[in-house]
C-alpha cells in the first residue's frame, strides 16, 4: 500500500512539473502575453524563450516550424565564446549547416543585449537558416547587422554555463 502511494505520488510531481511547462507561467514577464514561447532544454538547464514575431516573423515562423519537426533535438552548441555568445543549431555540428532553406535577413531595432536572441547567418545577409545565438552580455556591433528574434526570460544564468558540445532539445511552450 506504501509503494502504491508513493508511486501515485511521485507520477503526480512528475506530471504537475510537465504541466507548469504546457502552459505560460504567470511568473513570466512577457512583453506581450500573446508571444510565442520556447523551452530550451541544455546539458546544464533549461531557458524559457520570448519570441518577436512582429519584428522578424520569417524567423520566427521558421525557428517554430523546426521545431515542431525536432529539427533542433539533440544538435549541439558548436560555438561558445564566454563573454559573447553561445551558438548551435547546425546540423553537421561545425558551423556550416543549416534546414536546406535561408531567410532574407529582418533586421530591427532591437539591440543586441545579454539574453538576446538572433540568428546566425554568413557574410549574405539573407543566409540565416537555422543557426541561432544567444547574447551573453551587450554586444552593440552587432545591432542592425542581424536578425534578432526572442529574448531569454527564465533561465538568464544557464547560457553562461553552456559548453561547447552540449546538446539542446526545443519544445513550444505557446504558439
Amino acid at each position: 500500500m506504501k509503494i502504491q502511494l508513493f508511486m501515485v505520488c511521485f507520477v503526480s510531481v512528475v506530471f504537475a512539473s510537465q504541466i507548469c511547462w504546457a502552459q505560460v507561467s504567470p511568473d513570466l514577464k512577457l512583453e506581450k502575453k500573446e508571444h510565442p514561447v520556447v523551452k530550451l532544454t541544455t546539458d546544464r538547464g533549461e531557458i524559457c524563450l520570448e519570441l518577436f514575431p512582429e519584428d522578424a516573423p520569417k524567423h520566427v515562423e521558421s525557428f517554430l516550424k523546426l521545431i515542431e519537426k525536432g529539427f533542433y533535438n539533440g544538435l549541439i552548441f558548436h560555438r561558445v565564446v564566454p563573454g559573447f555568445v553561445i551558438q548551435g543549431g547546425d546540423p553537421t555540428g561545425n558551423g556550416s549547416g543549416g534546414p536546406g532553406y535561408t531567410l532574407p535577413a529582418e533586421f530591427n531595432k532591437r539591440p543586441h543585449e545579454k539574453g538576446t536572441l538572433a540568428m546566425a547567418r554568413t557574410e549574405d545577409v539573407n543566409s540565416a537558416g537555422s543557426q541561432f545565438y544567444i547574447c551573453l552580455d551587450r554586444i552593440p556591433h552587432l545591432d542592425g547587422q542581424y536578425t534578432v528574434f526572442g529574448k531569454v526570460v527564465k533561465g538568464m544564468d544557464v547560457p553562461e554555463k553552456v559548453q561547447q558540445g552540449d546538446k539542446m532539445k526545443l519544445e513550444i511552450v505557446q504558439k
